[in-house]
């Protein structure tokens, strides 16, 4: 009996962050906690062993589940519309994965250029999707403490950009409005946009913007 109370406290502890306006920390811990269920999910997919159990956490229940479900749903179409883009990242941007600052200057590179014109749902789906295929690429070449690494550059770039603009959204689970049809053949919540060049890290990158709200 002390064991459920205590779920039912832990549990009840998770949906009070989602019925209450979050803290700078908590939608940092949060994005992290995103992340990396869904570099775990892209390293499945991907087939690559991944040796670092403790990693395989899953995310915390409730609402922030339901994120990341819906985070991969947008990513897995946003990869399907452009599949080039996601795929070898540091061949792309022909950089070495050996070097920390290397992986994590191009990283917030990538990252500040995605958000120059704005903040959209589908620009942070786009930001996951760079992470994990950055991340792939580092457990292939035998660099898996480089994906810790990019968890933790990530959620540092959303503490300095993204935070204020997901608090005026409430949070992370202001994402699950995006998804208004679950039918994968209709994409009218989509708006594929070439607009975002890299310089001479991506030449041009094609990523989807769901309509500014």
């Amino acid at each position: 009996m002390e064991v459920l109370r205590r779920s039912s406290v832990f549990a009840a502890e998770v949906m009070e962050v989602f019925d209450r306006s979050p803290t700078d920390k908590e939608l940092v811990s949060q994005a992290k906690a995103l992340c990396r269920d869904y570099i775990n999910s892209r390293l499945i997919r991907a087939g690559v062993s991944w040796s670092k159990p403790e990693y395989n956490v899953p995310v915390p229940g409730g609402k922030l589940a339901e994120v990341s479900t819906i985070l991969l749903r947008l990513g897995d179409e946003l990869e399907y519309i452009r599949p080039n883009v996601y795929r070898n990242i540091a061949r792309q941007l022909n950089i070495s994965l050996h070097s920390e600052t290397v992986v994590t200057d191009a990283f917030l590179a990538v990252a500040a250029q995605i958000f120059t014109a704005g903040i959209t749902w589908g620009k942070v789906v786009s930001l996951y999707a760079v992470a994990a295929g950055l991340a792939v690429d580092c457990v292939r070449h035998a660099q898996p403490a480089m994906v810790h690494t990019i968890v933790d550059c990530l959620g540092e770039f959303v503490r300095k950009t993204l935070v204020t603009w997901l608090k005026r959204r409430g949070g992370w689970a202001d994402i699950t409005k995006c998804v208004v049809n679950t039918d994968p053949s209709l994409r009218s919540h989509w708006l594929v946009a070439a607009v975002c060049s890299f310089g001479h890290f991506l030449k041009t990158v094609f990523f989807v913007l769901l309509p500014e709200r």
